[in-house]
């Protein structure tokens, strides 16, 4: 995967499709603003997601977000 084959939202997360399968992350520059990452969650494999649509949350250091 090149970070020119993913597809970026405003808010800084990104999606890399391949075969039906979606990978999610966020940007580097939404990593560095929430600071360390203790936890996140995920959706269970399988899940249907619509546009903007929250799938899981990742707690920081600094706040927990959507």
């Amino acid at each position: 995967m090149e970070i020119e084959e993913c597809l970026f939202t405003k808010e800084h997360e990104w999606v890399f499709v391949e075969d039906k399968v979606a990978t999610i992350g966020i940007s580097e520059y939404a990593a560095g603003e929430l600071g360390d990452i203790v936890f996140i969650e995920l959706p269970e494999p399988g899940r249907k997601v619509k546009q903007m649509d929250p799938v899981g949350t990742i707690e920081a250091v600094k706040t927990v977000a959507e």
